[in-house]
């Protein structure tokens, strides 16, 4: 049984991290370290989880475990590694944005890997250590990923996408309580949301020549979880020639699916999978691409991860039931 240990219990990710992992064949869950809740029923915090589990939130850790997941803030993990010291044989999968950049990804000697299994599945499988991919970032790059490996990313992209409101965190304000996202509809960091440099980095990780800018507009959705994403940009193929490069780039990935049909959330919402779909009109390609921010974004993603760093299956853990209404 692989021994895990999670950092930062008490948010949306690091519940949906819990709900995956009790259900894992081949876990056993060691602590969960929350220095605000230490002391507290697990399952007080993630209610839905009563009956499931009975471990306490701790505020000590135990730095001999086989996997340590890191869900704390962004540009917090860091500062807890540097302060906590953990078995040299420890894995570790940050779920923040601390180290998915190259210019960051070295730490005390050992690297991190950026964790997009679609991407680079061969280098996570031996790595030590994971930087687990932003959510956004996740939808758009696998919407993007099959053309920059065909060098046919040649003009500006066009991203869309909106969000559900867990990917505000847990804690409220003003932009995240009921009163304020029911009923409505609005855009944030228009143009400079923070995954656009992870998103640019894995595409020329691909296809080196792309020097044309992203432009992403995130939205705002009055509903709990999923990014529901459209790119556009010019191309020069057929719309079938495009379905045909986009299914053999996803031949082999166990959770992304190139779709006939057009899409929509609940297809992805509470699985690890993301579906795209491919059209074309006026020179302009057209993809469309939904994921669960939570699981496909965040947390069922680092379980892929580490599934691929243990040497598992890679839906161990991971077949889960989509909501059809």
């Amino acid at each position: 049984m692989i021994k895990v240990g999670i950092i930062g219990g008490s948010g949306y990710t690091a519940g949906e991290l819990l709900r995956l992992l009790v259900n894992h064949p081949e876990v056993e869950l060691d602590f969960v370290y929350s220095t605000t809740n230490a002391g507290i029923s697990i399952s007080q915090q993630h209610v839905d989880l009563l009956g499931d589990i009975d471990l306490s939130f701790t505020d000590t850790v135990n730095t001999n475990v086989d996997v340590l997941f890191l869900c704390l803030g962004h540009g917090r993990s860091r500062a807890f590694l540097e302060a906590n010291a953990f078995s040299n044989d420890t894995k570790i999968i940050d779920l923040g944005n601390d180290f998915r950049l190259e210019n960051d990804q070295n730490f005390q000697g050992s690297g991190f890997v950026y964790g997009l299994p679609e991407l680079q599945k061969e280098k996570i499988q031996s790595a030590q250590n994971i930087a687990n991919p932003g959510c956004f970032a996740t939808a758009i790059q696998l919407g993007l990923l099959p053309l920059a490996v065909e060098g046919k990313l040649t003009d500006a992209v066009h991203v869309n996408a909106t969000t559900g409101s867990t990917g505000a965190g847990v804690m409220p304000g003003g932009t995240t309580h009921f009163s304020w996202r029911d009923n409505n509809f609005s855009s944030y960091k228009v143009f400079t949301h923070q995954h656009l440099d992870e998103i640019n980095q894995s595409v020329k990780q691909l296809q080196n020549s792309f020097q044309s800018p992203i432009f992403f507009i995130p939205n705002r959705g009055n509903f709990s979880k999923g990014i529901y994403a459209t790119m556009y940009t010019k191309y020069d193929g057929s719309e079938k020639e495009a379905k045909e490069l986009y299914k053999s780039y996803y031949k082999k990935a166990k959770f992304t699916i190139v779709s006939d049909s057009e899409i929509h959330l609940k297809q992805v919402v509470n699985t690890n999978k993301c579906i795209l779909h491919i059209s074309k009109k006026d020179g302009m390609l057209l993809i469309t691409s939904v994921i669960d921010n939570l699981i496909k974004g965040a947390s069922g993603q680092a379980i892929h991860n580490m599934n691929l760093m243990f040497g598992l299956e890679e839906k161990t853990g991971l077949e889960l039931k989509a909501s059809a209404f």
